[in-house]
């Protein structure tokens, strides 16, 4: 197996203008071979996605998906480039699908990553700089330590992230990049919103020391 280098990562995106990340998962599951990778990535989908990456998408659907007992909705926009596209099979099977992903995933509450607030990537620093299992670690050593879980942490709350709940072998973004390959257009998640029943109400429970009280004195 040939080692998976950068220069030969940078050769494959040169080829297919497919991801850097996608290059390089191309060349490991094809044991470095060049001409398997590009292969790989163009059945997948992937390389004619990345190339219609930069195209204007302004068309597309909201979508909504309700879970059964109707305690958890979801309303997702995706768009791609044109109407027709918009009211296809594919595309709306990938509407649903990224509603159903959304409603599985009560940590996701951005589309990806670069999304996230710097706020809460410092927040989320904050905490893990000051956890127990950390003292005494010299400086050099907790910051590459808190760095990887933040990575991590981040990672869970952005819906392109996660693992596609229908085939866990790819991540949602791998799946938007393989429909957006099969319909020849761009296709971007935009936004979307998770209900959950009676989320955000405070339900006031029995006062027990009026209830004592009043037992005492009857």
């Amino acid at each position: 197996m040939a080692e998976i280098t950068a220069k030969l990562v940078k050769e494959l995106r040169d080829k297919t203008s497919a991801g850097m990340m996608d290059c390089k998962k191309a060349l490991i599951e094809n044991k470095g071979d060049m001409n398997k990778s590009v292969e790989w990535l163009r059945q997948k989908g992937i390389a004619s996605a990345e190339k219609k990456s930069g195209r204007v998408a302004a068309e597309g659907a909201v979508g909504s998906y309700i879970h059964t007992g109707s305690r958890v909705g979801v309303l997702l926009e995706l768009n791609c480039e044109t109407d027709f596209v918009a009211r296809g099979d594919l595309f709306q099977g990938l509407l649903r699908d990224l509603s159903m992903q959304v409603a599985a995933c009560p940590n996701v509450e951005y589309v990806s990553v670069d999304q996230i607030p710097e706020s809460i990537a410092n927040k989320e620093k904050e905490i893990e700089m000051g956890r127990d299992d950390l003292s005494g670690k010299p400086d050099q050593i907790k910051a590459k330590i808190v760095e990887g879980r933040i990575g991590k942490r981040l990672k869970e709350m952005a819906l392109l992230e996660q693992p596609f709940i229908k085939d866990s072998s790819i991540n949602v973004e791998e799946l938007v990049k393989q429909v957006a390959g099969k319909i020849g257009e761009n296709i971007r998640v935009r936004r979307f919103t998770r209900y959950v029943l009676g989320e955000g109400i405070e339900v006031k429970g029995p006062d027990f020391a009026e209830e004592v009280a009043s037992m005492t004195s009857s």
